[in-house]
């Protein structure tokens, strides 16, 4: 049986989504794309040329040129809005711009910590939601918002790891495991993981996925990282679905004395 990460109506065989934004250059961040395994790519909507008649031009060069739609999913985000307003009409406009009802949605309420805005964001859940976007919330490790997020229709719940960009990986594991066990949407985790040990650690507490940018294309060598990531995310989830052993205070030995000629 294949281990397929679903949301909403939709299946991926990788459960590594990555972003398009801070690479060296676009060419860079195509490889490190193919390299990542990732079949879902994001792209901020405020961030990128969404008029298809200037794609080609490259006086006029957008991000989109670059992404090979046949292979890839793209996943619009809504970063850099910072009211529910703001991120409705955001999303409204990659879904005319795209052709998806997808979205990976971020209303911000700190310029300086980039933390999640969790009033505004459930304002803006609800009116994309009744508008049939499949909504990705982009949310704090609060187990009482993943939970209501998920009440009100969203196709998934994304919690931080930790600031975003920062790499500090996991900080409260609890609080992740916790929404694991209290919604049953998929769980996603965004922002913070800065090495392949953070992705696979993520895996292991049993999330679904994971979406990151910086960890890979901020790395000294991008292509070679997100090759990591997948690795990781792959060995994660392996070890996830395999059942680790239960951590003692004593050894336990390898060869059992039990039953042994003496």
């Amino acid at each position: 049986m294949v281990d397929t990460l679903k949301i909403a109506n939709r299946e991926f065989k990788s459960r590594l989504m990555v972003g398009t934004g801070k690479y060296p250059s676009n060419e860079i961040m195509v490889k490190a794309l193919e390299e990542s395994g990732a079949e879902v790519v994001t792209v901020a909507i405020r961030r990128v040329n969404l008029d298809p008649a200037k794609r080609g031009d490259r006086s006029k060069e957008s991000l989109l040129d670059y992404i090979d739609l046949k292979k890839y999913t793209l996943l619009p985000n809504t970063a850099a809005c910072y009211t529910a307003q703001d991120a409705i009409r955001t999303a409204r406009l990659g879904r005319e711009a795209l052709g998806t009802e997808l979205v990976k949605l971020e209303v911000i309420g700190d310029e300086k910590t980039l933390f999640p805005d969790n009033e505004a964001l459930l304002e803006a859940a609800k009116v994309l939601v009744k508008e049939g976007f499949v909504v990705m919330p982009y949310t704090n490790d609060d187990p009482i918002m993943a939970k209501k997020l998920e009440d009100i229709g969203c196709a998934a719940v994304m919690p931080l790891a930790a600031p975003i960009g920062s790499g500090l990986g996991i900080r409260n594991p609890y609080n992740i495991r916790i929404i694991l066990e209290t919604v049953k949407v998929p769980v996603i985790v965004d922002a913070g993981v800065g090495t392949a040990s953070d992705a696979a650690i993520a895996m292991e507490l049993g999330c679904d996925g994971l979406l990151m940018n910086t960890g890979i294309a901020g790395a000294k060598d991008p292509i070679k990282m997100a090759m990591a990531m997948r690795l990781a995310v792959e060995a994660g989830r392996l070890a996830y679905l395999s059942g680790r052993i239960p951590m003692k205070l004593y050894a336990t030995a390898s060869s059992p004395i039990e039953g042994m000629i003496k």
